[in-house]
This record gives C-alpha cells, structure tokens and sequence, in this order.
C-alpha cells in the first residue's frame, strides 16, 4: 500500500511513513494511492462481531506491510480498553429511522479518541522499531488536544506540544488539556483563532529545517491514521442496521472534514452509503461551497459549538483532490489561490463529483440551542451542541428521503459544554465519575503569541534532547 501527496510532488509512502510524517513536504495531505475494496460478502460477515475486530479488518488492507497482525490486533485492543461502554460506538434510536451514533465514550469524551487512542499505540511500535524519539505538535479547536495528550502523556520518546485558541475552548476542553501532570505535555493558549493554529502547524512543516531539527510529526486530521481509524464505525454501525443489504445515510457535523471524509472512503470501500450529509454551525464555509460552488473564507465567529469554528477545513482538500480527478497540479493551484485570496471557485466538473457524494446544512445558535431542548424532551436524550448541530440538519435530511436509514455522530459527551448544554435544557450535565475531580486539578498552561518564530523557539526549548 503505497499513499501519495495531494498535491502531486512529495515523496511516495508506505502507510507508517505517511503516519509519522503527517504533513506532505509539498503542502499537501497524504491519501492512499488505491481505496482497498470490500465484497458484500465481506461486509457482511463484519455483523456481529466486536468493536475491535470490525477495526481490524477494515484498517488492515490499507497498513501493508508496516504492522504485522499481532502488532496492529495489539494495539487496537490497548487503544479501546479504556473506553467507558463494552460497545465502544453504541447506537441509539431518536425517531423512525434515525439513529444516533455515541462516539464519546472514550477517555476523552469525544469521538477524536477513536483515532487518537490506535494513532498513539501505532506511534509507540513504530518508534521503538525505528529507535527515534519525536515531537508531536498538534492544533486543536478543543478535542484534538486533550485526545492527543492522553494518547502521548508520559511516553519517554515523545514530547507534545498543542495549540489551542485563547478563550474559544470550553471549559472543560481546556483543562483536560491543562492539568496533566506528565513532563513531556505542553499546552500552549495561542493568541488567535483554530485557523491561526492551524496555520502556524502547517507553516513548522513546511519550515524544513525546523521541521528536521526537532523530528515533528503531527496528529491532526491531516495525518491520514487518523481518518482511518475513523472509517471503521462507518462500517460497524451501517452493519448494524443492515449492511450491505440496505443502504444507509450518514450525517456528520463537521469542521475540518476529516470526520466525513472517512464516510466517504467508507463508500468508496464497498459500504452502501445512500448520501454523506455534511453539517455546519454558524461559520458555515462547507455548506456555502457546496450549495454555491465557491469556497470563500469570510471570518470565523466564536459560537457554542466551539470545535466546529473553522474556516479552512484542512481534509476538505481530500475530497478535492477525488473531485478533480486526483489531478495534484489542480489541487496545489486551489490552495495557492485560497492563501493568496481567500478563496476559490470549483470547477464545474469538480463540483458535479462533489454534489454526488455530498450534501450539506447549516444550524445557527438559536436552532442548535432549539434540537438540544427538542431531542430530550422528544427522545430522552441529551445533545452536546456539535451533535445537536448534526441532528438539527439530519432531520431535514431525512424528510427529503424517509425511506432510507440516517445515521448521525453525536461527536461529544454533553459534559464537555455544560454551558449551552444547560441554557438548552435547564439541565448541567456532569462529567463521568472518572472525570469528577476535573475543577479541582491544577492548571499548567502557556500563553503564546500568534508567532511562528516564537512558538519555534519554545518548542526547541522545552523539548526533551
């Protein structure tokens, strides 16, 4: 299995090279050369079997030689023990034919734990094989983070470093970031927003000589381990309703699109996915391409659903790249043109691709805060506000075609947004008996700058030698 750059001119992978590299040298994004394809009858067979054998199966094809079966079985299953329910992704129905998919259950109470907890077991073979130590920066709008420093915390060969926006995470997002103890975690409260973050990752990779000094690797959504592991409960709940014998709908809320495009890889797999429905908040750039054909950035506003406050959505670059026929030079012209404008227009052919995969929605404050109050008095269940956001555009998804199964991920535990959770629903959610002490932990935080040469100084200061 071989993974190449999306923007055509880095060097070709194998999978645990992709992994530790996160970012292409050329800018782009890695993705597998070929999608590994699944038969009916081997989706089939996927019914009835447990979380971690579901993952197996379906993340094996696209590791090739890099883990051997003992080593890839070992660490699924060390990656999901902790998890809080013996289904790790249980289903719960809300409404005739719509269902809920709890993807908060792992130790972080968010969905980024399905990734983050094999990526950090697969990082700790990989390194003992190669005899290297490492430094893991990492970028987050509010769950990356703290599933990233439960993945890594404590690990010898690796230091990790994660930017934050300053005051534009819960509470709670942020001292999961904040309080561990371990020596080798640094938390760093930037002065700007997810984008700014964001940009500052990418502009260390792309900083060679920096990028080489400190061996960098990364664990947002650009690294593709983490998109795999994500397109396992695609697999496991479509299963479950009946797969491949039916077809399913997914909605996902989302703002970087890594979360959806593993939906997508999904169906490219084999999985009968009916349609991929992508929901946004109130800073709805993915919405207004794919109903307007233009992707325009226009500022990002702060909203209740923090993890979803993104303006440039890094995998969306993923799907483009399908889009336009994997063509590298077109993808590489887009992103040139978005850092140069702000924006750029899809080609016609290319938004024809995206339109027949996708479709899309958008909920504001107010509706967000209305699902929230609708849901639990309607089905008993409480909405953090990134999975009311989905569920709101769900159900007008699935008005428009009732006969075909939706599936939606509820992406967080109502816990981690007590605030808008409470203004919803009169209820304040409390955090599972594990996480009681959470307010009572010491912090241990660093404001930085919006700074590239000042963060690097940081980052070579405190990392371990």
């Amino acid at each position: 299995m071989r993974y190449i750059s999306t923007r055509g001119a880095a060097p070709v992978l194998t999978f645990a090279e992709a992994m530790m590299t996160g970012l292409a040298r050329d800018g782009g994004l890695y993705v597998p050369e070929t999608v590994p394809q699944f038969t009916a009858e081997e989706i089939a067979a996927l019914a009835g079997q447990p979380y971690e054998e579901v993952a197996f199966r379906v993340m094996k094809p696209f590791c090739g030689d890099s883990f051997t079966d003992a080593e890839l079985k070992g660490a699924i299953s060390r990656a999901y023990a902790g998890f809080g329910h013996a289904a790790r992704a249980p289903m719960v129905q809300l409404a005739p034919n719509h269902f809920l998919l709890e993807l908060f259950h792992g130790p972080t109470l968010a969905f980024k734990d399905f990734a983050m907890q094999v990526i950090g077991q697969l990082f700790q073979i990989a390194l003992a094989k190669a005899d290297k130590r490492i430094t893991i920066v990492g970028a987050t709008s509010g769950d990356t983070g703290s599933a990233a420093i439960e993945a890594f915390r404590g690990l010898e060969n690796v230091d990790v470093f994660i930017l934050f926006p300053h005051g534009r995470v819960s509470e709670v997002q942020r001292r999961q970031m904040t309080t561990p103890v371990e020596a080798n975690v640094h938390a760093l409260a930037l002065e700007g927003d997810f984008d700014d973050c964001q940009g500052k990752l990418k502009d260390m990779f792309n900083h060679f000589e920096f990028r080489d000094e400190v061996g960098l690797a990364g664990v947002n959504s650009i690294n593709f381990a983490r998109v795999l592991a994500q397109i396992v409960y695609f697999f496991a709940s479509a299963v479950a309703l009946g797969a491949p014998h039916r077809k399913v709908s997914f909605t996902v809320p989302t703002g970087n699109f890594g979360d959806i495009f593993a939906g997508f890889l999904a169906k490219e797999m084999g999985l009968p996915i009916e349609r991929l429905v992508i929901a946004t908040n109130q800073n709805d750039i993915l919405d207004r391409c794919i109903k307007q054909g233009a992707y325009e950035k226009k500022g990002v506003k702060p909203s209740i659903s923090p993890s979803m406050d993104i303006e440039v959505s890094s995998n969306f670059e993923r799907a483009l790249f399908w889009a336009y026929g994997k063509d590298g030079a077109a993808i590489s012209a887009l992103m040139t043109e978005l850092n140069e404008t702000g924006r750029f227009t899809v080609s016609d052919n290319a938004m024809g691709a995206l339109l027949a995969q996708y479709d899309s929605g958008m909920i504001d404050e107010e509706g967000t805060l209305a699902v929230i109050s609708r849901t639990l008095k309607d089905s008993a269940e409480l909405l953090c506000p990134h999975s009311a956001v989905g569920v709101g555009v769900a159900e007008a998804a699935l008005a428009k075609a009732p006969e075909v199964p939706m599936i939606t991920l509820a992406t967080a535990h109502p816990a981690k947004f007590p605030d808008a959770v409470e203004k919803a629903s009169g209820i304040r959610p409390p955090l599972p008996p594990r996480m009681a002490d959470l307010f009572e932990r010491d912090e241990r935080v660093t404001r930085v700058p919006n700074d590239l040469a000042a963060l690097e100084a940081l980052i070579q200061e405190r990392r371990r030698k």
